[in-house]
């Protein structure tokens, strides 16, 4: 029967405690154990080793291996002789989190952006045709998707300038002046 190292133990709870941040950041709990174990191993592991170390199924393992992979979190590997993957963990958190931001932040802020900037198109024709109460209703709908347009700009320019590394400030948004009435 082969020997658990005490760290084992303590290794699991700190996959456990970064299972929950990247579940809470909307990934899967399983994703953050996996990474966690890799990461506090001193050799590449087997989806076999992750399994059994994690008590998860071969089916759990490969999917979530599958989505680490496409996340760029982990690597495969090969040991000379032996015909399975091994996995590696990326130790780069800037790494990680750049590419999160980049392929889901950045990609929901322009989602947000371009349905802003056409619902203004689309207020800018209504406000032709109306009149009185309707002009109104169309007039204050307008100023408030422009509000969240502007917002949506401030953010995009902060999460860029944070990718680039540069010095960010939180001005823009602190100094947002108040939604419009």
């Amino acid at each position: 029967m082969a020997r658990r190292d005490p760290t084992d133990a303590l290794v699991l709870r700190m996959a456990d405690a970064i299972g929950g941040l990247i579940e809470f950041w909307g990934f899967k709990r399983h994703m953050g154990r996996a990474w966690t174990v890799l990461y506090f191993s001193r050799e590449p592991l087997s989806a076999a080793e992750l399994g059994e170390r994690l008590s998860l199924s071969a089916g759990a393992i490969s999917m979530t291996m599958h989505q680490l992979l496409e996340w760029g979190v982990v690597r495969k590997t090969r040991r000379p002789g032996d015909r399975r993957d091994y996995y590696e963990p990326e130790t780069s958190i800037w790494k990680m989190v750049s590419r999160v931001f980049r392929e889901r932040e950045l990609r929901q802020i322009q989602v947000a952006i371009e349905a802003f900037e056409a619902s203004l198109a689309e207020l800018a024709e209504l406000a032709r045709d109306a009149a009185g109460d309707r002009r109104d209703q169309v007039r204050f709908v307008r100023q408030r998707v422009e509000f969240l347009l502007g917002i949506a700009r401030i953010g995009d320019r902060l999460l860029r300038a944070i990718l680039s590394g540069q010095n960010v400030s939180a001005l823009p948004l602190k100094n947002l002046p108040p939604e419009p009435d």
